[in-house]
């Protein structure tokens, strides 16, 4: 998928949109039958929360993935059940677990529950996936961190760009956006100026929010 080709899609959408507080809620319908969420920070812009409804016809129901950010509150997942991609774990955990974030500047993951030293671990950039490997030299963890913001904008990461540090039992690791992915972000804020957006007040729970934009 290239820019262009998701901007396509962001504007063929049925999009409805809240305002609670400093977070923007932003609803998606596509004309695949896909469903997205999304989180943004009314101060800064700042995508916080991306999620994706996968339905399951041999389940018989919806559960949603978390692309970035916190997890879908559960009462609105109708089978329960923790969404992929290792973003909903139990604290107690002292397994590895991956959680993404994005700021303005860049995309940041942090992987969390590993002790070993920063000269353990190799970190390449895959450009022609479009991915992120993490490997450790003595074979305890390994990880392909796929980056959706890069399939989605046609952009092959580069690793002069790509930061790591280790602290705390967490790995972390910082990727400067590329102009066209900044680009492309920017776009898709200037098509939601025109998504109407009702505004309420903090009094209403996240959970009963979220049910009412998405029609549940």
């Amino acid at each position: 998928m290239s820019y262009v080709a998701w901007l396509s899609r962001i504007r063929g959408a049925d999009k409805s949109s809240a305002i609670q507080g400093t977070v923007r809620k932003v609803h998606y319908n596509f004309p695949d039958g896909a469903e997205m969420l999304e989180e943004y920070s009314t101060e800064t812009g700042v995508v916080l929360r991306r999620a994706w409804k996968n339905r399951s016809d041999l389940l018989r129901k919806d559960d949603w993935t978390v692309e970035l950010g916190d997890p879908i509150p559960q009462g609105l997942k109708k089978g329960g059940g923790a969404a992929d991609g290792g973003f909903l774990v139990q604290e107690s955990s002292t397994e590895p677990f991956l959680s993404k974030r994005v700021t303005r500047n860049a995309i940041e993951w942090r992987i969390r529950n590993l002790p070993y030293p920063l000269s353990t671990y190799t970190i390449s950039c895959e450009g022609d996936q479009r991915t992120i490997t993490v490997r450790t030299s003595n074979k305890k963890y390994y990880k392909k961190i796929e980056v959706p913001e890069f399939q989605r904008c046609g952009f092959a990461p580069r690793q002069e760009d790509l930061t790591v540090r280790h602290q705390s039992q967490t790995l972390i690791l910082s990727y400067k956006k590329p102009p066209i992915l900044v680009e492309m972000e920017k776009a898709v804020l200037v098509e939601l100026q025109n998504v109407e957006t009702v505004e309420y007040d903090n009094s209403l729970q996240c959970e009963d929010l979220l049910k009412g934009l998405i029609g549940q």
